[in-house]
């Protein structure tokens, strides 16, 4: 059964065949997703599409590359929306200094994480990071906020990183590219890995695996990723699966 803890079902890349893909991933072995969002808009998406599906799940949040206009009042509405009984965390937030340049602009996502980690902490609820060219800066903030508690989705970082955030309790999340004939950090990373601190996610419709590298990813293909670490681990794929589902449903305390 698989547990895909981070897919954007709402992007248009599915809006052809949104319901009707959907509907059959149950009956594909696909037995939970979670859909987080990136702004008002997509986080009220993802609460529409849990409404609708019983397996799904769903985060709200501010990613970095949609704060253009943005202010932290509108973070009242983020709370809101993750008072709804479906919503399993806050996220997907974090730093992205490979599309956000300018020092400002910096400067006001550090704000906005900061302040969305507060508010995860708040709620008590786990929050979903993206980190991409940010580090130091993410660690520090995660350093900052000693009652968060989270995942770093789609891993990137070092194994000397991924030591600290384990050893404060956090989890980190693959996704297709650890397929990848040129993945260079993760091979290592897996190897070390808790097995209890891993999740997989598709991060649909992007990060396809190999042999469907470039095309439209969804949740079916998790099994590809989950082989990946099963040769990495001495594990079945199978055993792979159940463990990451059992991770997931206690990270976002899914019954």
């Amino acid at each position: 059964m698989i547990f895909d803890t981070h897919a954007h079902y709402y992007d248009d890349a599915f809006d052809a065949d949104r319901d009707a893909l959907l509907s059959t991933l149950p009956e594909k072995g696909v037995a939970l997703v979670v859909c987080p969002g990136c702004d008002l808009e997509s986080s009220r998406q993802s609460m529409a599409l849990a409404e609708r599906y019983d397996y799904l799940y769903f985060a709200a949040g501010f990613h970095p590359e949609n704060l253009e206009g943005v202010a932290l009042s509108q973070l009242d509405q983020v709370k809101a929306l993750c008072a709804h009984q479906k919503c399993v965390a806050v996220g997907e937030i974090g730093l992205d200094y490979y599309w956000v340049k300018t020092p400002e602009d910096r400067a006001n996502s550090r704000d906005f994480f900061d302040a969305q980690l507060s508010l995860a902490e708040e709620l008590d609820l786990p929050a979903i990071v993206h980190d991409r060219d940010a580090h130091k800066d993410c660690l520090d903030m995660v350093r900052a906020h000693p009652n968060a508690r989270g995942v770093f989705h789609c891993y990137s970082g070092s194994l000397e990183d991924a030591k600290v955030l384990v050893d404060r309790g956090w989890m980190l999340s693959f996704t297709g590219n650890i397929t990848f004939h040129n993945a260079r950090r993760a091979p290592e990373i897996i190897r070390w890995l808790p097995m209890d601190r891993i999740m997989l996610e598709t991060d649909a419709p992007y990060m396809a695996p190999e042999p469907y590298r470039g095309r439209r990813c969804d949740s079916t293909l998790i099994p590809l990723m989950a082989q990946t670490v099963a040769q990495l681990k001495g594990l079945t794929t199978e055993e792979v699966l159940n463990i990451t589902l059992e991770n997931g449903k206690r990270f976002f305390a899914i019954q």
